[in-house]
């Protein structure tokens, strides 16, 4: 493990601990990640929602191998100096396999992966099915135990306030996640239903915006962590879908020049002069 991503891994470690709030926005490729280091943000998300959809053209079913999150992942985690944190669905595996899992995450750099007790139904209108509480608690021990750099994030995941609406039971895997040693749990639910269990959730607390809230409401619901999983994904969607409808159905449109017109803005932000650079140097021409 390089020394650059030890610091990663604790600067993560630090944001989480010394911050009351803080904001993580998911991204969806290299220069997503990129353009969000660009405008100030301290750390990121890679999602498996997002890497299904922008790198492999799926819906997020739980069709992604360990191998795949990884090394799309560390293509990310390359094009950044901030953390990483990355979606380890529920394990790949089961508590005596976690260790494979971990060790992938952290030679790809990221600098924390979130476990879920999510194990169908995830993203879809049928029944739901959870881990059983038992065995997340033995993948939690699992992945703490296989982790090389202490610093490295194992955080906890529960579904069952979003899709079961069940209080108990979601402040029940909670806490019984942070006593197992989880560094942060990441409780999935609206904005009203965290406000209404987190007094009952003894840690830090990660969780996803599901919809139009501020962001003064997301605080206010005394969550640590807010991850904003789709927001580039969807910014893309959107800018992609709405530029190529217009240039099908009236290519000589003004617009469409004006996105062409974006080579040199796009091609600083890039950093080809930095490559020309190099070539001087080392006498390419």
């Amino acid at each position: 493990m390089t020394q650059s991503i030890n610091k990663k891994n604790l600067a993560l470690k630090n944001l989480i601990q010394e911050r009351d709030f803080l904001v993580v926005p998911g991204i969806h490729d290299g220069l997503s990640a990129r353009l969000a280091e660009a405008h100030g943000f301290p750390a990121i998300y890679v999602g498996s929602y997002a890497t299904a959809a922008s790198g492999y053209g799926i819906p997020d079913v739980g069709a992604l191998s360990l191998t795949e999150m990884a090394e799309y992942s560390a293509r990310i985690a390359d094009a950044v100096s901030i953390p990483i944190i990355a979606d380890a669905e529920d394990g790949f595996g089961n508590p005596a396999n976690i260790w494979r899992t971990v060790r992938a995450f952290e030679q790809a750099g990221v600098s924390a992966i979130h476990i879920e007790d999510h194990a169908f139904g995830k993203h879809l209108n049928t029944p739901h099915k959870y881990t059983p509480l038992p065995e997340m608690i033995e993948k939690i021990k699992a992945a703490l135990d296989a982790r090389q750099d202490e610093n490295f994030q194992i955080i906890a995941r529960t579904d069952v306030l979003w899709d079961d609406k069940d209080e108990g039971e979601a402040i029940k895997r909670a806490n019984a996640y942070a006593e197992a040693g989880a560094d942060m749990v990441f409780v999935v639910g609206s904005t009203f239903d965290i406000k209404s269990v987190r007094s009952q959730i003894h840690a830090k607390l990660m969780t996803v915006n599901l919809g139009p809230t501020t962001l003064a409401e997301e605080k206010d619901s005394g969550a640590n962590v807010i991850l904003y999983y789709g927001f580039s994904l969807y910014a893309a969607y959107q800018a992609v879908n709405a530029s190529l409808k217009q240039l099908a159905s009236d290519p000589e449109s003004r617009g469409n020049l004006s996105l062409l017109d974006d080579a040199s803005e796009f091609e600083t932000f890039m950093d080809y002069s930095g490559f020309a650079e190099r070539a001087r140097k080392y006498n390419m021409f």
